[in-house]
């Protein structure tokens, strides 16, 4: 199912947010975790969850726990990546303590459990999950690895979980990648605006991922909301930071947003839908 776009001027009828693993772990690390900045980032979500009830999913990344489980898999074990359902089946736990006590009735969901791969893609059980949401419940996911019909088990990394739960939503859907930058950068500019049709020089002007970085860094998380802004939905970049007041802005259309607020929005239309940000300092 194809999800209608929300223009510049709509609100979100349901939102996707992921927070990047960077926000609250050493990816180059394993099971390295900064519980303050779980904790900041559990509230803002609660809040969230209470402003929007059952209109909110919520997609943890990896982090150190999901990067160590699949760092340096065995290339002739086609189970190889097993590790990673018990890793991440933690960190989901992690999420879940912390957004109870922030107040939320979160419910870990393994995406496994929910999802098939079809046509190398996570395919999810929508109507599952709609009864999930349907209970007051804030689901929350993190990547996994899923049984491929060879036998093997492929990793479906957190960045490519929101476009297999953009059948949630009969109306526009919104997509939102907090990240440790302030959306995707070109020599240290935001670029305010891409058009998911033709984004080769967005892709220019991305750096190498590290080494340690399993999912191309912020290649992957382009690719990613690339395909959701491709099936309809409205994505967006930018920086997470758990001391914020809240993230209510999220909710609201984007030219509602707190001014000087820099960001990256995939969606279909044009550079004019897309209000001018600010370059760093």
């Amino acid at each position: 199912m194809t999800s209608a776009a929300p223009g510049v001027s709509d609100p979100p009828a349901f939102l996707i947010l992921k927070v990047g693993g960077g926000l609250f772990s050493d990816k180059s690390r394993d099971h390295d975790i900064d519980h303050d900045a779980v904790a900041g980032y559990a509230r803002q979500v609660a809040d969230l969850a209470a402003a929007a009830p059952g209109r909110l999913v919520m997609v943890s990344g990896g982090g150190s726990y999901g990067h160590g489980a699949v760092r340096d898999l065995d290339p002739d074990d086609p189970w190889a990546a097993l590790p990673l359902t018990g890793a991440n089946a933690e960190l989901r736990w992690i999420w879940t303590t912390a957004l109870h006590r922030a107040g939320a009735r979160a419910f870990p969901v393994q995406l496994a459990a929910a999802a098939v791969l079809r046509h190398g893609e996570a395919a999810v059980d929508t109507d599952s999950l709609r009864r999930l949401l349907a209970t007051g419940a804030l689901p929350v996911l993190t990547g996994d690895c899923l049984p491929h019909p060879d036998g093997s088990l492929r990793v479906v990394g957190s960045d490519r979980v929101p476009s297999a739960l953009l059948g949630l939503s009969a109306g526009p859907a919104r997509v939102a990648m907090l990240t440790d930058v302030d959306g995707v950068l070109d020599d240290g500019r935001t670029i305010p605006w891409i058009d998911p049709r033709s984004a080769d020089s967005a892709r220019a002007s991305l750096r190498a991922a590290p080494d340690w970085d399993t999912t191309g860094a912020m290649s992957g998380k382009l690719d990613a909301a690339l395909d959701c802004a491709r099936r309809g939905a409205e994505c967006l970049i930018l920086r997470g930071d758990p001391d914020r007041p809240d993230l209510r802005h999220l909710l609201r259309p984007v030219p509602q947003w707190p001014p000087g607020l820099r960001y990256t929005r995939i969606a279909q239309g044009g550079p004019e839908t897309a209000r001018p940000v600010p370059a760093a300092v």
